[in-house]
């Protein structure tokens, strides 16, 4: 049966549900575009789904979708067609035993026995019916057939006719064959054709992993011998029962009258005979008496020779598989030793050879192959295991605290578990870094051998990491670490973790700051303090391969690494899950050299977090004055974030100054929140009077709602403050009575009909408002820098022809060159110490003045410079003098001398 597209499409739906009510699946020869597709055929056993034996998709299928059989056909996998073929080979059990014993022993059906034959024809008769109903796997092309005309031309075609002869009744069968052929026994062994489902049965299983292959396959050993025994030992009674002088068979001669004797001696003197010839322990007592019995004992004997081969060969290989792995132990021991031996290796040594030896032995007999297993199983599944076994571990290892979930789950996956018996190294002190260990259980030694003796420094316990500095900082590893107890360790290997790191660079950050913490937290440890130190000359370098962000530079103020960082690439602009920036956090800590960096290479002055907050507000809030000044002069502005969410903060702390910061800075404290809330609603919750009073000053307005409604005046009703009640009503009459003076809007402004006009025309008046752009330029701390001189352009245009004429000159000098954050000229040189032997120098940037470059330079190098010198040689007394780009070179007086 075929079905096109639109017909497989149509039955789609109601194939899951045909599905579990039937309990039958179905593979059809569907046409795609690389030919015909086999799906794959499951079985549902309980609540487990098992691959059928036979059934595999063809290469290159493109659908596992399984459609439904037709109306009665029945799939050859369904539950209950293998229950009844199970139940058809305990009957066959049955026919393997009565078929030769009827054929040897009587010569016509008995009562019972008869009875019982018939029943269990009629079981194999049902079965024949139900063959024809039955869908069939196509060995060519793997494919189920469902047709019922080919089911039933195959069936006709092949074992029909004998499954039809072995289900006759006997004693139909004796009237229907001729007078020769009409033996009771005779008709009665096509039944063991039925034994052939008794193959199939054990062959299931084997494979079956609910058996036990080793018992299985005995039991299949013993039903064969047994079979052969029962078999031979009928066949030679019937030569003996039907020879024309019994006295001259082989049972007659030492049973004359063994016909008179019962059923039950003649059937055990046949088996006794049958067993005594298998096992080549004949002849004494019966033996053979004439030709016939002769030629069957030969044949007997040849078939013998080849089911003793067959049983030993399959006992022998069953006992050698169990115990090949002993065998295969012992000489790996054997080869060990004699290579220590030989190579006369120290008996440390050779213990820690035969213990990992011993110990490898140990797990892998009593079936503990972790990584074996999880190395034949798919990625995914793999890695599902490692995350079920090891994640809760690792996730609370120090170095990957703060790390989120999907680096953890992809370092997890690559870690591979292994076994180290006690007193065994894992790791040497000074050998290349390629692997770092997670210890899960056990305790280990981490020994220094750097003093000449054995000093053990730390106790490593589960949960420690071991050898993650050395792979970090890409340094010899520190000390050999040694197991003390059996441990498991989680091994990473270097390579693996730097590419999975180098794709989260943000985690790359968590993790070497962790490293840096727990390294500060070894207090008192002077290797941790060196090692501590050179991370930190590593990080300023840039030499660290562990990929950082410019927010690891800013949060620990290094303005150098930040450099570093930024001429990489990177993005000044970057910003965590809620919008806060780098120049956020700078602007917070009041770092003045990491915001000029960052402005300079683009970052955005104004950039808005989720909160909306600015950075000149973080600067305002940390009351850093000097980033204030330069934030607003690259263009911030309070304006671009939340005003009204900054002046409820200010109100909330009741930071009176922080308002009147936000008022000279440009801001309108008057503004609401997102939530209609303003600083005069918070002013009055929080029952501060000053803060009212001002607010007030400032044209706040008392009947603004917030958005449940409340207005200021309500709320200080409400909340029973009657010193703001009053200023309230003394606000309201002030409003009511005062008249709006007009005023010329060249001259003076008023944004507020409550508020005094404030006059433009001269900024001697005004002392307080410094915010304004002319008393902010002349206040610049910039000296001597391009901007200074462009900020007083309005004032005098004399000025301006100046600035330019200098421009022009610094131009041809080459001391401009274009280096400006929006405004600010930033010198960068390079100094190095010949006397200290640094020739390379390290890249600064230049103060202003020099006894500032000079502090910089003793720190740089550790000693005391008083002379600055050119590369040519030449003393530099004036920073005038002093271009961005230039080397310059710090001596002292004795190296001068």
């Amino acid at each position: 049966m075929r079905m096109n597209t639109g017909e497989r499409e149509r039955e789609g739906t109601a194939i899951m549900a045909e599905k579990r009510k039937t309990g039958v699946f179905h593979i059809m020869p569907l046409a795609m575009m690389c030919g015909h597709e086999a799906e794959r055929e499951l079985s549902r056993d309980g609540s487990h789904y098992s691959l059928s034996s036979g059934i595999l998709p063809s290469l290159g299928a493109r659908s596992n979708r399984r459609v439904n059989l037709p109306s009665f056909i029945v799939s050859p996998y369904d539950r209950r067609y293998r229950s009844w073929e199970t139940f058809l080979v305990t009957l066959v059990v049955y026919t393997a035993w009565v078929s030769p014993f009827e054929f040897g022993f009587l010569e016509k059906s008995r009562g019972v026995l008869a009875l019982i034959d018939n029943i269990v024809n009629v079981f194999f008769a049902i079965d024949i019916v139900l063959t024809f109903f039955v869908a069939y796997l196509d060995r060519t092309t793997y494919l189920l057939i469902d047709s019922r005309k080919q089911i039933a031309w195959r069936y006709l075609s092949t074992w029909f006719i004998l499954d039809v002869a072995s289900t006759i009744p006997s004693e139909i069968a004796r009237k229907i064959l001729p007078k020769n052929l009409r033996s009771y026994g005779f008709f009665n062994m096509l039944r063991l054709w039925r034994l052939r489902r008794v193959s199939s049965l054990f062959a299931r299983l084997e494979k079956d992993r609910n058996f036990n292959y080793f018992w299985v396959r005995c039991a299949k050993l013993i039903c064969v011998t047994l079979f052969a025994v029962h078999c031979a030992g009928c066949f030679y009674y019937f030569i003996a029962a039907r020879y024309p002088d019994p006295s001259r068979t082989w049972i007659g001669a030492s049973i004359p009258d063994f016909h008179e004797k019962s059923l039950w001696i003649r059937y055990v003197t046949s088996m006794y005979w049958s067993i005594t010839t298998l096992t080549t322990v004949g002849y004494g007592d019966l033996h053979a008496e004439n030709t016939r019995e002769m030629v069957f004992d030969i044949v007997y004997m040849l078939f013998n020779l080849g089911l003793t081969a067959y049983l030993i060969g399959n006992m022998t290989n069953l006992v050698v598989h169990g115990t090949s792995r002993t065998r295969k132990y012992r000489d790996t021991i054997q080869a060990a030793t004699g290579f220590a031996q030989r190579n006369h290796l120290p008996v440390r040594l050779q213990d820690q050879m035969i213990s990992h030896l011993s110990l490898k032995f140990r797990t892998d007999s009593e079936g503990l192959q972790q990584q074996e297993t999880l190395d034949s199983l798919p990625k995914a599944i793999r890695s599902s295991i490692s995350h079920y076994l090891f994640y809760s571990l690792v996730s609370n290892v120090y170095l990957f605290r703060g790390v989120n979930n999907d680096l953890l789950f992809q370092l997890v996956s690559e870690m591979k578990a292994e076994y180290f018996p006690p007193r065994e190294d894992v790791i040497l002190q000074n050998e290349a870094p390629t692997d770092f260990y997670v210890l899960i259980t056990g305790t280990m030694d981490l020994i220094d051998h750097s003093s000449g003796t054995e000093q053990i420094v730390q106790l490593a316990k589960s949960g420690d990491l071991v050898g993650e500095i050395g792979v970090l900082c890409y340094r010899p590893q520190l000390f050999t670490a040694r197991t003390r107890s059996l441990c498991q360790l989680l091994r990473l290997n270097r390579t693996t973790f730097l590419s999975i790191v180098q794709s989260n660079v943000g985690e790359g950050t968590k993790i070497v700051s962790n490293l840096l913490q727990y390294l500060k937290d070894q207090n008192g440890d002077p290797v941790m303090e060196g090692v501590s130190r050179d991370i930190e000359k590593m990080l300023t370098h840039g030499r660290l391969d562990l990929p950082l962000t410019l927010s690891f530079a800013v949060i620990r103020e290094d303005d150098l690494l930040l450099h570093q960082l930024l001429r990489r690439g990177l993005d000044p602009n970057e910003s965590d899950s809620n919008g806060h920036t780098v120049l956020h956090i700078a602007a917070s800590k009041g770092n003045e050299h990491c915001v000029c960096l960052l402005l300079e290479y683009g970052a955005d002055p104004n950039s808005t977090d989720s909160e909306g907050s600015v950075p000149l507000w973080q600067a305002m809030v940390g009351k850093h004055e000097d980033v204030v000044n330069l934030l607003i002069k690259n263009g911030a502005a309070l304006s671009s974030g939340d005003m009204g969410s900054f002046a409820c903060t200010a109100a909330e702390q009741n930071n009176l100054e922080l308002l009147k910061d936000i008022i000279r800075y440009g801001g309108d404290v008057t503004l609401p929140k997102k939530d209609k809330t303003t600083a005069l609603h918070v002013a009055v919750c929080e029952g501060n009077v000053q803060l009212v009073e001002f607010l007030l000053e400032q044209g706040a307005n008392i009947d603004t709602p917030d958005c449940n409604g409340w207005t200021p005046r309500k709320l200080a009703d409400q909340q029973g403050h009657e010193e703001i009640k009053r200023l309230f009503e003394a606000k309201k009459d002030f409003a009511t009575s005062s008249v709006p003076v007009s005023t010329p809007a060249s001259h003076s402004v008023g944004r507020y009909s409550s508020e005094p006009a404030i006059r433009l025309s001269s900024n001697e008046d005004r002392p307080d408002l410094s915010w304004e752009r002319s008393d902010r330029l002349r206040k610049t701390s910039f000296h001597n820098s391009l901007f200074g001189i462009i900020s007083a352009a309005h004032v005098n245009r004399q000025i301006h022809s100046r600035l330019l004429t200098s421009v022009g000159l610094l131009k041809s000098t080459g001391m401009y060159n274009g280096s400006r954050c929006h405004g600010i000229p930033l010198l960068r040189v390079t100094i190095s110490c010949p006397e200290k032997g640094n020739t390379t120098g390290k890249l600064v940037l230049m103060p202003d003045s020099l006894p500032e470059l000079l502090d910089i330079g003793s720190k740089k190098f550790d000693f005391l410079p008083t002379r600055i010198l050119t590369k040519d040689g030449a003393e530099v007394d004036d920073v005038k003098l002093i271009r961005d780009g230039d080397h310059l070179v710090l001596a002292s007086d004795a190296w001068m001398g």
